[in-house]
């Protein structure tokens, strides 16, 4: 006979948990008990906000490719992890959130912080289930963790009325861990048209993306790419799926793409997207964020072949002349097999659009005191190659996006959702799976302030990361939109900051302040040294706004399209 709690335990050991994130609720105590007394081999971290704790443990599932855990409580615990879980959804992780219940005699009477979370949580998670019979917590894991890692990868969630995890009963525990299903390999038939389409294209391409890659996946498609002087582009925060030093490797398409790129891709005859939607952050064509824009709907001006782990994405907007619901990695490996003749017009067209990726790295002037290009230029060649980066949103990202390569797989931890917040919580996870690598967050003033609380997280459970904080007074993205959408009027962009170093001193962090470039560097090494988590406040002129332009480029550009009235 086992409490439901101690089922529970048993069940997430089975499956080879190896950390819960939490922050700890008296609906799921019993729980957390049967962890720490049963497995105490699986990690458990409390953090300091449910939304910290769910983006930590969508950030383990995207790093590693094996379901993130988070524990929160009934309502508002449940309601403050929506955004976790939401990141989770859109960026294809795998994720298992399990939400403290009421007891069952007081659901259906709006009992003190209950809610229908299955309602709440229906449309953002693959499965939404709530655990009524302690003798079925088996059959609910073995579930969701196959359902977390089967298809198109995402957040399941589980709700747990409390009286479950305290009732015993007498039921096995399972035997093995779940099974994950795949989609298959592609059909020797669909291979034929595929290359029969690219023997036939003049500028062709190749686009990849999405979660879940291995590194064979990895090696398969960049051999394939060589073998056959073919581009390759990456989607949206997912550019570690490349070795940029490779000749294939031509960019990034999604928010603050190179526009020269994008003029590229649309002269292309002929695109293989693998492991990615083609959605709107995809496929951007102009603007900042004008999506669905890059290839005609609903039929795309290119020939288009789209390989996706199931048939959710496929066609959803675009209507593609090969849609293959098919796993990743018998794809890459399928490709990469197959014999074919390169081409010398595809090594050509390659050329072109690597020439446009090395002169999109080429420093450009950075207005104020820090010269932004030359410090990712430093980070890069500073860091070793398996160290992990993460970003959250802003227009301070797009310094990193175009000027800090990656050369490893599983060295980027981005949100596609555009959730402000995520890469302190995602900085800290990341340190916490691999605690022998460098791990740099790359962060914005804005940005820092919506999970700055996890900062104590990070000094109770020696997490030493390196945060390095933009402060430019901005919600810069934002005031991006107001200076071209509003003519300049400002609602709410401009920021008053805490002293960042007091803060980051306060919370038991080493602290630095970099007001120019020749400071930055001897600062990052103190904070390689401090053997305690550290970040490095960068005074950032309002001017360097993003990587492409200043505030004053976009006030002239405006200008120029108003009339002058006077």
């Amino acid at each position: 006979m086992r409490k439901g709690a101690e089922i529970l335990a048993d069940e997430l050991a089975v499956n080879g948990a190896e950390i819960v994130y939490h922050v700890p609720g008296e609906s799921f105590l019993t729980a957390l008990d049967s962890l720490t007394t049963r497995h105490p081999r699986i990690r458990s971290v409390s953090c300091r906000h449910e939304n910290g704790a769910a983006q930590m443990a969508e950030a383990y599932g995207k790093l590693t490719g094996k379901p993130g855990i988070a524990f929160v409580t009934r309502s508002p615990g449940a309601t403050n992890a929506v955004n976790g879980v939401h990141t989770a959804f859109q960026d294809s992780s795998p994720m298992i959130l399990i939400v403290g219940q009421v007891k069952r005699s007081i659901l259906e009477r709006e009992a003190f912080m209950s809610y229908d979370f299955r309602t709440m949580f229906a449309p953002m998670a693959k499965w939404v289930g709530q655990i009524d019979d302690p003798a079925r917590i088996p059959e609910f894991i073995q579930r969701a963790w196959a359902t977390a890692l089967s298809g198109r990868r995402g957040p399941v969630v589980l709700v747990v009325p409390e009286d479950v995890l305290e009732e015993k009963c007498d039921v096995a525990p399972s035997a093995r861990p779940a099974v994950a299903s795949h989609a298959g390999a592609p059909r020797e038939e669909d291979l034929d048209r595929i290359f029969a389409m690219l023997a036939a294209a003049a500028k062709p391409l190749v686009v990849v993306g999405g979660s879940g890659w291995s590194e064979t996946a990895r090696e398969d498609v960049q051999r394939f790419a060589t073998n056959l002087g073919l581009p390759v582009v990456t989607t949206f925060r997912r550019r570690d799926i490349i070795d940029h030093r490779l000749d294939c490797y031509v960019g990034e398409i999604g928010i603050g793409s190179n526009p020269t790129l994008l003029a590229h891709i649309r002269e292309a005859d002929f695109i293989l997207m693998l492991n990615d939607a083609l959605s709107d952050v995809n496929t951007i064509g102009a603007g900042y964020m004008e999506g669905f824009t890059l290839f005609s709907i609903p039929r795309p001006r290119q020939r288009v072949v789209h390989v996706m782990p199931d048939h959710g994405d496929l066609n959803r907007v675009f209507q593609v002349d090969l849609a293959l619901a098919a796993d990743n990695d018998a794809t890459a490996r399928a490709l990469a097999r197959r014999s074919a003749t390169p081409r010398a017009e595809h090594a050509d067209w390659t050329s072109t659009l690597r020439a446009t990726l090395m002169k999109e790295r080429e420093p450009q002037p950075c207005p104020g005191e820090i010269d932004l290009p030359g410090v990712m230029g430093w980070l890069r060649e500073r860091l070793p190659e398996d160290a992990i980066v993460t970003n959250g949103v802003g227009a301070y990202a797009t310094w990193s996006q175009r000027y800090f390569p990656h050369y490893r797989l599983h060295t980027q931890l981005g949100p596609i959702s555009g959730s402000m917040g995520y890469s302190l919580p995602a900085a800290i996870s990341a340190k916490i799976a691999h605690p022998d690598r460098v791990v740099v967050e790359f962060v914005g003033d804005g940005c820092f302030q919506m999970s700055s609380e996890e900062l104590a997280t990070a000094v109770q459970y020696g997490v030493n990361i390196i945060i390095v904080l933009f402060n430019n007074g901005l919600y810069g993205t934002i005031r991006i939109h107001e200076e071209t959408r509003l003519e300049g009027r400002v609602n709410g962009t401009d920021l008053t900051n805490p002293d960042f170093l007091l803060l980051t001193k306060a919370y038991g962090a080493h602290g630095e302040r970099v007001t120019c470039t020749k400071e930055f560097a001897p600062a990052f090494e103190r904070c390689l040294a401090a053997g305690k988590p550290a970040l490095i406040e960068l005074v950032v002129d309002p001017e360097a706004i993003h990587c492409r332009y200043s505030l004053s480029d976009l006030r002239a550009r405006r200008a120029a399209r108003v009339p002058n009235e006077e």
